[in-house]
């Protein structure tokens, strides 16, 4: 069985790195200059396609410190480690993998 001070650790360790990764990226988010005279239309175009993905990436760490947050009430209430689904235990190991894991194998299948 996991360990509740080990997995809160682990997700602890992961949202610091994912918020690291936010403050890091934060200049890349920025909205582009739209001014022609300081740069060109092609470099303009990049760093908007930088923009966008720096944005995705963004939203791909949001959700994710989201399912960590939410992981780790679960810890707090007693019930981290329980399908969200069918209420079974969710497997020691797909836990491991993913310690932010809501639904057992079968009831991820199924979604």
């Amino acid at each position: 069985m996991l360990d509740d001070d080990t997995v809160r650790a682990n997700l602890t360790a992961q949202r610091r790195e994912l918020e690291a990764l936010s403050a890091g990226s934060a200049e890349a988010r920025k909205p582009v200059a739209l001014d022609q005279q300081s740069v060109g239309r092609l470099s303009r175009m990049d760093a908007l396609q930088g923009q966008a993905m720096a944005n995705a990436a963004e939203r791909r760490r949001t959700t994710e410190i989201a399912r960590i947050d939410a992981a780790l009430r679960r810890l707090d209430d007693g019930t981290y480690g329980e399908c969200l689904r069918c209420g079974e235990e969710i497997a020691e190991k797909r836990l491991e993998i993913d310690p932010a894991a809501t639904l057992c194998v079968a009831c991820a299948r199924n979604a």
